[in-house]
């Protein structure tokens, strides 16, 4: 019973260990307020990357949405500089997606990926398909 008792205390401190990282962990712009080379439109495991035709104008109303989104901050840049890098986390853990737009040449680049882990389970595309559903309409 007492080894039982150790192991899962062990375990609930391995749980708080992990969900303190997490939530903690830096997120160094650097690294993250980028767009990747050579990634094609489309989704991935971990990722998705959208274009659309857009203006000045399209890159405001899309942070406006973003900002919008529940546990959504920026890590970096502006509409005015034509770049902006969110951080969305998840309810439970926290656990933080990072989401660079990117406005060039009429285009708006979208690019979601996460940092912990090898899958996203989709989410990076689904919150990328609900900010493009809402700058339609």
């Amino acid at each position: 019973m007492r080894i039982l008792s150790t192991v899962i205390v062990l375990g609930l401190l391995a749980v708080l260990a992990l969900g303190a990282y997490v939530r903690l962990a830096p997120s160094d712009p650097a690294r993250w307020h980028v767009l990747p080379d050579g990634v094609e439109e489309g989704t991935g495991a971990g990722y998705a990357l959208r274009r659309i035709e857009a203006t000045p104008e399209t890159l405001a109303a899309l942070d406006e949405i973003a900002r919008a989104t529940p546990r959504t901050t920026i890590l970096a840049g502006s509409v005015e500089d034509g770049i902006v890098t969110y951080v969305t986390r998840s309810a439970l853990m926290g656990f933080p997606d990072y989401t660079t737009v990117s406005l060039s040449d009429g285009a708006l680049t979208l690019y979601a990926r996460l940092r912990f882990g090898q899958s996203d389970l989709g989410v990076n595309a689904a919150r990328l398909e609900a900010w493009l559903r809402a700058l339609e309409g």
